[in-house]
Order: structure tokens, then C-alpha cells, then sequence
């Protein structure tokens, strides 16, 4: 793919998940939960750091189980903290937990996963930027999704990690139209699966 997203760089790693991953929808509120803990990890950083670290992260975090997570005391934050493999930010990792046991009160109310589609009408919206600077870093929709998040009780959820997190989970299509990804991922967007 010659014209990619410039974003990626040549990283075999970040072509990967450029090709793969970026921008394909995402549906499973797990997943969801997943991605925005490692959103809120980037920020500061570039994704790939995160990317390079993301299996050391699941194994860190018991497989990205809320149920799990939400039960840690001290003394997991304090394993975490001494984790190399890691993002070792006690603000970060105390934030993992609270926003686990968020996610779990919301999960208690509805399905998490499609509260946070319904933020783009329950398909992901299309945008055709030509440019990278084209493509906002926040939009009135993450603004909103990040609002809702952090009064639900989330954090390291504001409106640019929201709207980064909604690029990588295909709320959004963010791939340059140049990009042999865009069409692709466009293709995609007929709305939450059924069953």
C-alpha cells in the first residue's frame, strides 16, 4: 500500500495495524473498554510505544477483564508499577481500575458498546479527508462521548483521546481517501451486526 496513511511510517508493526486493525468498527464493549484503557495510555506518547507494549498491557491487566481489574487493591497497582513491560504511570493504572469499575456500572445499565455507537448514529460516520490536516483531532461527537464518560465515573477520557479511540475502533473512518484502507473500511459500515 503505497499511499497509506502517512501516520504509520515503515514500522512492520504500525503497517500492520495501519492494514488490519485502524478504523476496521468494533463492536464488543470488552474490546471497547480495552482500546479506550489503552487510549488513555498514550496520552503523551505516540500509539506506537502503546502498540509495542499492548500483549505486555493484557497480561498486566488479566487479559483486559473488568471484573478483574475493578477488584485490584494497592497491591496489583503496586505489581503494575514495578511492571517494565508497562506504561508504569500510577495515574494511568489507578485510572485502569476506576474506569474498569465505570465500565461495569454502565454495562449494569446497558450494553457499553452500543452507548458509545449511538454517539455516531450506530454506524460509523465517513469522512473523506485528502490531507492529514484534514482530520480533527476532536469533533463535537468525541466532546459529547468524552463528557458522558467522565461523568460516568472514567478518566483519561477527554475529547482528543475520545476522538483517537473512536478512529481506531471505526466510529469514525479517518483513512486519507488516497489510502487503498479507506474504501475497504468503508465497506464495513452497515451498522451493528445482528445476534
Amino acid at each position: 500500500m503505497s499511499d497509506r496513511c502517512p501516520w504509520c511510517g515503515q514500522d512492520p508493526l504500525y503497517l500492520a495495524y495501519h492494514d488490519t486493525e485502524w478504523g476496521v468498527p468494533e463492536w464488543d464493549s470488552r474490546a471497547l473498554w480495552e482500546k479506550l484503557v489503552l487510549d488513555g495510555f498514550q496520552a503523551g506518547l505516540s500509539w506506537i510505544t502503546i502498540l509495542k507494549k499492548r500483549e505486555a498491557f493484557r497480561a498486566a491487566f488479566d487479559g483486559f477483564d473488568p471484573q478483574s481489574v475493578a477488584r485490584w487493591g494497592e497491591a496489583q497497582v503496586a505489581e503494575a508499577l514495578a511492571n517494565p513491560g508497562i506504561i508504569r504511570h500510577r495515574g494511568k493504572i489507578e485510572a485502569t481500575v476506576k474506569n474498569a469499575r465505570a465500565y461495569l456500572a454502565l454495562q449494569e445499565k446497558r450494553d457499553f458498546g452500543a452507548l458509545l455507537w449511538e454517539f455516531v448514529g450506530g454506524s460509523p460516520l465517513q469522512n473523506a479527508p485528502a490531507t492529514p490536516a484534514q482530520i480533527p483531532t476532536q469533533t463535537a461527537a468525541s466532546q459529547a462521548m468524552s463528557k458522558m464518560l467522565r461523568q460516568s465515573g472514567f478518566s483519561f477520557v477527554g475529547p482528543t483521546i475520545v476522538y483517537a479511540f473512536m478512529q481506531a475502533c471505526g466510529l469514525v473512518n479517518d483513512h486519507l481517501v488516497t489510502c487503498p484502507a479507506h474504501p475497504r473500511i468503508a465497506a464495513l459500515a452497515t451498522g451493528r451486526p445482528q445476534g
